[in-house]
């Protein structure tokens, strides 16, 4: 247990900590978990907490749902760290839960970063966890399948938590400006639209939420009366992201988006690497920009270089895997193969017109050749009856009939003369003379 000295005494808490929730009402958040009825809540409110694992990004409240329930449950808390202890910690931690186990009392063990113990100090816990004298409560950034052994992980049930929303950040920072535990006590005047910006920069971690709110209250301007202004520039100079300031309707969002993939769609790498930097140092999630790009590989380049769709999930797994700002260099690769890549739309064209038939002949039958027939009733009906194996065929084709009579004759898949896509269309072309030649 640690001791408090003089000096730390008068030491002031940072907001973050002095705003720390004490109860699931104050709580914001992981509403697929606490929301009315969900299975966490129940367990809390229940007094039926068990051994669990609480898995989920930096900043998302697992360190103050473990307080939560440790309150609620009538149980000491003991905050245990993996980055500073070793085996001979947890013994003395052990012995200090058998003693209050022996007077009744539940103890909650938390271990922060608990996938940084080694096999054999997990397995430490084990017989304590078995025979009740703690409750186990893991905090772990890291996927828990790979980084806790299997003893320890099967006696606790894993929740996952998730980033905060924006709008959940907007209501703590909200709260913070109304608490007496933050600025309550003063008159903060700031903009709604920059408690957002600053609720977007945090990228849902409420940590840095509440601490750059701290920052820049503590440098806002001190007016006549004793209030407080927060400026946009003061925003920018403590967050270093002159164009995180997106409007509050999102629109610029939407702008900057468009503007990089018209860029790529328009084969200008230069203009497509600007507005990539300027989302990413906006603070634009770089997963986000991932995603459009794997839309786009498939959507403006398509069969025209079919490595295009492996460059860009490529991208999106080096983004999960390193995270800013490391993987701005993948995005830009990716970025810039998008934008020299030969282009076709063929695949996007093809789909939004099978889409449109296809939604206004939903019941149009499946020709009887090519259903399946698991049951003699089914082959009686003539299920798969002609049914020809392209690869027992001498060309690796047959006549078959494939679409609904209705469609029958119908053509979505045109492709260009573009890049690579030029050898499917002379693909497409034999297959379709060989198929009118040996029509049934």
């Amino acid at each position: 247990m640690q001791q408090t000295t003089l000096f730390e005494q008068n030491t002031p808490q940072p907001l973050a900590a002095r705003l720390r929730p004490r109860t699931l009402e104050e709580y914001v958040g992981q509403t697929h978990l606490l929301g009315p009825g969900k299975v966490l809540r129940r367990l809390i409110e229940s007094d039926q907490i068990s051994s669990m694992i609480f898995w989920g990004p930096p900043g998302v409240g697992k360190t103050t749902l473990a307080r939560i329930i440790a309150n609620r449950t009538k149980a000491a808390f003991i905050d245990f760290s993996a980055v500073t202890s070793g085996i001979k910690e947890i013994r003395t931690v052990m012995q200090q839960a058998e003693e209050n186990r022996r007077f009744g009392e539940k103890t909650i063990l938390f271990v922060d970063e608990i996938h940084r113990f080694n096999k054999a100090q997990q397995d430490a816990f084990l017989p304590f966890v078995e025979k009740g004298s703690i409750i186990l409560i893991g905090a772990t950034t890291e996927n828990p399948s790979f980084e806790i052994n299997g003893a320890l992980l099967s006696r606790c049930k894993v929740f996952v938590l998730q980033a905060l929303k924006t709008e959940d950040l907007v209501t703590l920072l909200q709260r913070a400006l109304r608490d007496e535990r933050g600025f309550g006590n003063q008159v903060v005047h700031i903009d709604p639209d920059l408690l957002e910006a600053l609720a977007v920069f945090a990228n849902g971690d409420a940590r840095t939420a509440l601490s750059t709110l701290e920052m820049v209250v503590l440098n806002g301007e001190v007016n006549a009366d004793g209030s407080i202004t927060v400026s946009k520039e003061t925003l920018e100079q403590c967050t270093e992201k002159k164009s995180l300031l997106y409007d509050k309707n999102g629109e610029e969002h939407y702008n900057l988006i468009s503007a990089l993939h018209k860029s790529m769609r328009n084969s200008d790498p230069d203009a497509a690497v600007y507005w990539l930097a300027r989302m990413l140092e906006a603070g634009e999630d770089p997963l986000y920009v991932a995603r459009r790009v794997i839309r786009f590989a498939s959507e403006d380049v398509g069969l025209a270089d079919p490595r295009a769709l492996e460059q860009a999930v490529a991208a999106y797994q080096a983004c999960h895997f390193l995270g800013m700002p490391e993987c701005t260099v993948h995005l830009t690769q990716a970025v810039v193969y998008m934008s020299m890549a030969p282009k076709s739309n063929s695949l996007y064209k093809a789909y939004e017109h099978a889409k449109s038939d296809a939604v206004r002949q939903l019941a149009e039958p499946v020709p009887l050749v090519i259903r399946n027939a698991p049951t003699r009733l089914m082959k009686d009906l003539s299920y798969g009856k002609g049914y020809r194996y392209a690869h027992d065929e001498p060309d690796k084709l047959s006549a078959m009939q494939c679409l609904p009579d209705s469609l029958q004759g119908r053509e979505y898949y045109e492709p260009t003369e573009e890049g690579l896509e030029s050898r499917y269309k002379t693909r497409l072309q034999q297959i379709k003379s060989w198929k009118k030649e040996h029509q049934l």
